[in-house]
């Protein structure tokens, strides 16, 4: 039946995206505010305290997103197995954000103020960006996010269902928030960047030989993705912008500034063409192309399954 649920879920998402109520990442976001606020305590407790707590905090909100989750599927086998799957579809959905993550990337765009709609996607400082580094930022979103986004939560869709999915959003959520290493969150996010890093390994990778697939120079993008996959920081997030930078044939990565920072970051990809406007519509328009192969697959599995 999963595979049943994740194809509804992403007909939902393509369809609908974000249903009109509150989304569970908020309520997962809330928890997260509300224990650091509670329990991170001074900036000056020792390295093992905010080692410790942030572990618990990890422990506490998978524990209950499981809990929530488990019981929304043993109600749900209370239903006439037609509602149950829609029941559970409909939540599944809620892990999905392809229409999300499209129309996000897409209004920077159009946006009058770029930068300013960048920063609301990216962690990096946006103020001095100029319009290559807006649209390099926007394509390393859109690449990485389809990860995220889309092809993770779908692989634990496949595999576990529901549960699942919403473990991983929970992890995904908690890496965003405090999955970093500044002063305040490098040893307090530490489990959560840590958790993320494993639970993204696999999907990381299928998101690339995905986009290796659908590229129209696949060896180009191949070669790129197995060169500089694993040049970042990230042990995954290299893998999905090398790919995409090989199948626009254009350079991304590179210096950026993080909190004030400068960080140095590796070039991915090959400098064929420069990075402008166009660029970005050409690689938001492999959308289509995605959507046909995982729909594709997932059909593939209602019938196998």
């Amino acid at each position: 039946m999963f595979f049943e649920v994740a194809l509804l879920a992403y007909a939902i998402d393509l369809l609908f995206g974000e249903l009109p109520y509150k989304h569970p990442v908020i309520f997962m976001g809330d928890f997260i505010n509300a224990f650091e606020g509670r329990f991170y305590g001074s900036a000056n407790s020792p390295p093992t305290d905010k080692l410790i707590t942030g572990a618990l905090l990890v422990i506490s909100l998978l524990i209950i997103t499981a809990l929530i989750s488990v019981t929304i599927v043993a109600l749900c086998a209370l239903l006439p197995s037609w509602l149950a799957l829609l029941v559970l579809a409909v939540c599944s959905s809620t892990g999905l954000a392809m229409n999300m993550l499209h129309s996000s990337v897409a209004h920077i765009l159009t946006a009058e103020q770029p930068k300013q709609a960048l920063s609301y996607l990216v962690s990096r400082d946006t103020e001095a960006m100029s319009d290559e580094d807006i649209y390099k930022a926007a394509l390393e979103t859109w690449a990485e996010n389809l990860s995220d986004g889309v092809i993770a939560p779908l692989f634990y869709l496949v595999l576990f269902g529901l549960p699942a999915v919403a473990v991983y959003k929970a992890i995904n959520t908690m890496d965003s928030m405090i999955g970093y290493k500044t002063p305040r969150y490098f040893y307090f996010g530490k489990t959560a960047a840590l958790l993320d890093d494993v639970a993204n390994y696999i999907p990381a990778r299928i998101t690339a030989l995905l986009i290796v697939l659908i590229a129209d120079d696949k060896l180009r993008a191949w070669q790129c993705m197995k060169r500089d996959g694993h040049k970042l920081e990230s042990p995954n997030a290299g893998y999905p912008i090398a790919a995409m930078a090989g199948a626009l044939g254009v350079a991304l990565g590179g210096d950026a500034i993080y909190h004030g920072q400068l960080k140095a970051k590796p070039s991915l990809g090959i400098a064929i063409h420069t990075v402008n406007r166009q660029t970005l519509v050409q690689a938001l328009a492999l959308k289509k192309r995605i959507n046909l192969i995982v729909c594709s697959l997932l059909i593939i599995g209602v019938f196998v399954s």
